[in-house]
């Protein structure tokens, strides 16, 4: 076995037949032969210190309460329980510093991801029972990790009509300090993008699974470039190589690497690289159910499991052999509890021996200090462009969030011919249906059955379009709102505002279609009135299905909420039944209901003040307007008042949806 030592590890010691290799591997499976640094962190050094970290995790919490709910169990009762809370790490310590690239790697539930969430302070459902983190030589607090760690998360969350260049441009306008110039901004968009290797798709829209964009791992780059706007000393980030097929994960390994070389402190984790991008790694960090079983150089890792009894066969991935040895095996009780002592037994011998370590890192010789590992990186002159991110002002923030917005709604085509087709497809449908001109005049009941159509199924079609558009939204909002990059206000008016043009235009082609079609009261006073109020009924339902999209954790549950309200207002709404029979109850739900005002607001307009001629068999005779209002209960309140009325709900909605946003996290259902 001792034989062998010197024939494996040479492998990974860079002799110069390994190195000419590895150079011609390079350049048959990399795309990228430039390696040039055009974005170096010119800061002071950052070092990141974890010591004796145990941290415990409520596995109860992570289950969503409507989950628990579906489960019939009561989530405030079931997260009592003692039962549910397990250690997700256990006394780690390490320590990195600038110019590294520590990948932290392992099986399913080793405790990579609750590392990741302890360091950048979102460990939400879990809780600290010892050690500490240092960064910097200060212990962690929320305010210095927003001050010096970049944290990209595993899934991409960007607008997929903007170009990556706009991505990044709009980032810049809300993240980089205030003291700086457009042109500083500019510049930093281009390094950023010529750190990344993104030139050749800068122009391209990032798209996603339904509109077509950059790649797979180019839209990764594009994440990673948003929180490399900024120029932060640490950067970790959550799997990144997840989703990407082998040479795109070598790519962006390569380039996380060369950022490390460019003076960053680079944390990842990664599920079983592959193995030249195991090459790639500085340090690497092997856990096991939450513990330590190897921190070291990623060419001594052969090295150590060799002499303490387990060597990696030849021509086998380390990484994936080693994540293999220390994985637990849960297919039956004896099995795991076997591959459990096995762990616990590796845990406590790499504990042993770097016992002592300042940087608790295995070296192949404790004699020599490891330049790679040990040796702090040289500081660059400081220069002010990295200095921590202030959060810009909230009038600058609603002027980028909105112009954000409006970009990118206005290159989604497909939506918007969509949206334009069904409103002048339904228009169409409803004004020859109650085709009015000529000899052909519509009756007092005909008219009436028109305008509770016009109020109840008009605003009914926006529901679904603005409940999904909110939650396929509601990850990147969760994220950006988390790192600081703009507060609830600014997004909060951007958003209505934001709205309104496609607003708009969808009720400009129902209304002027259908009101011309059907022939109601002419005249451009009541066809204004008739317009407006249309207008505030659609934006009252607008903002209702806001507030539930906010309010409420999937798409299905907002969706479906909105249609039982929607329902409840509709059968409230007056011509189903008269609003005088009707009971406490659903008489208490028509004060509420804006489809009863907007019916009640349609007929005073078009009937107010003017004779209706009946016919009942060969009689004709003539009915004042405002009687045939009062039989219907529909004339108590004035034009004016239900206007007011109508804004009054919708400024109920608006207020729920303000504190929804400013109150609920707004996580998307993968994320609960």
């Amino acid at each position: 076995m001792a034989e062998k030592i010197p024939v494996q590890t040479e492998l990974w010691n860079g002799a110069s037949a390994q190195d000419a290799s590895q150079v011609l591997q390079d350049s048959l499976f990399s795309s990228e032969s430039d390696n040039s640094l055009y974005f170096t962190y010119s800061g002071q050094s950052n070092t990141l210190e974890v010591r004796d970290l145990t941290y415990q995790v409520d596995m109860a919490s992570q289950v969503p309460w409507f989950e628990q709910l579906a489960q019939f169990k009561i989530p405030w009762m079931s997260q009592k329980s003692k039962d549910s809370c397990e250690l997700g790490i256990q006394n780690l310590s390490f320590k990195v510093r600038s110019g590294q690239m520590l990948a932290i790697i392992g099986s399913s539930g080793c405790g990579r991801a609750s590392l990741l969430d302890v360091i950048t302070g979102r460990d939400h459902g879990g809780k600290m029972k010892s050690g500490q983190i240092w960064i910097n030589g200060k212990p962690s607090t929320h305010q210095l990790v927003r001050k010096s760690v970049a944290h990209v998360r595993q899934h991409d969350q960007l607008l997929p009509n903007l170009t990556v260049r706009e991505t990044l441009a709009f980032v810049a306008q809300m993240r980089l300090p205030r003291t700086f110039s457009q042109a500083q901004r500019d510049k930093r968009v281009e390094d950023v993008i010529a750190e990344l290797r993104l030139r050749p798709c800068a122009d391209t829209r990032v798209g996603n699974m339904y509109v077509r964009g950059v790649s797979g791992g180019e839209r990764r780059r594009v994440s990673i470039g948003v929180q490399l706007l900024w120029n932060p000393g640490i950067l970790m980030l959550d799997e990144p190589t997840s989703g990407l097929d082998s040479f795109t994960a070598h790519n962006l390994v390569k380039t996380l690497s060369r950022l490390a070389k460019g003076n960053r402190l680079v944390l990842i984790s990664v599920h079983q690289p592959r193995s030249d991008i195991f090459r790639l790694f500085d340090l690497v960090l092997l856990m096991t159910s939450g513990t330590t079983v190897y921190l070291g150089a990623a060419q001594h890792m052969i090295q150590y499991f060799t002499a303490i009894g387990y060597p990696c066969p030849r021509y086998s991935n380390p990484a994936d052999f080693y994540v293999d040895l220390t994985s637990i095996d849960r297919h039956s009780r004896e099995q795991e509890v076997a591959t459990m002592e096995k762990a616990r037994s590796l845990a406590a011998l790499f504990l042993e021996k770097v016992r002592g370590f300042d940087d608790f890192v295995w070296k192949a010789d404790s004699r020599e200090l490891d330049a790679d590992t040990c040796a702090v990186s040289p500081t660059l002159p400081q220069d002010a462009d990295c200095s921590p991110p202030q959060p810009s002002g909230a009038l600058h923030q609603f002027v980028t969030l909105i112009r954000r917005q409006l970009s990118n709604d206005f290159r989604d085509l497909p939506t918007l011919l969509i949206h334009g087709a069904e409103a002048c497809l339904l228009a169409l449908i409803i004004g020859f249906l109650y085709y009015g001109h000529g000899a052909t005049k519509l009756s007092f009941t005909d008219t009436t059955a028109l305008l509770f159509m016009i109020g109840a199924l008009v605003p009914f079609n926006v529901i679904l379009g603005v409940t999904s558009k909110c939650h396929s939204e509601r990850a990147m909002l969760y994220h950006e709102m988390e790192d600081g990059l703009y507060t609830t206000g600014p997004y909060f008016f951007a958003k209505i505002l934001g709205e309104l043009p496609e607003h708009c235009a969808y009720i400009s082609i129902y209304g002027m279609t259908i009101y011309w079609l059907t022939n109601l009261r002419p005249g451009i006073e009541p066809f204004l009135l008739h317009f407006v109020l249309v207008w505030l009924v659609v934006f009252c339902c607008r903002t209702m299905a806001l507030a539930a999209a906010a309010m409420l954790p999937t798409f299905h549950m907002s969706s479906f909420f909105c249609n039982a309200l929607y329902n409840s207002f509709y059968l409230t709404g007056g011509f189903m039944i008269n609003l005088d029979n009707l009971w406490i109850a659903p008489a208490w739900i028509s004060k509420v209901s804006f489809l009863r005002w907007c019916f009640s607001g349609l007929m005073k307009i078009e009937f107010s003040r003017r004779p209706i001629i009946m016919q009942v068999g060969n009689a004709t005779f003539t009915v004042p307007g405002d009687t045939m209002l009062d039989t219907m209960d529909l004339n108590s309140y004035p034009l004016h008042i239900i206007y007011i009325i109508v804004m009054g709900i919708s400024s109920g909605f608006l207020f729920l949806y303000y504190m929804s946003l400013r109150f609920i996290k707004q996580k998307s259902s993968q994320d609960w």
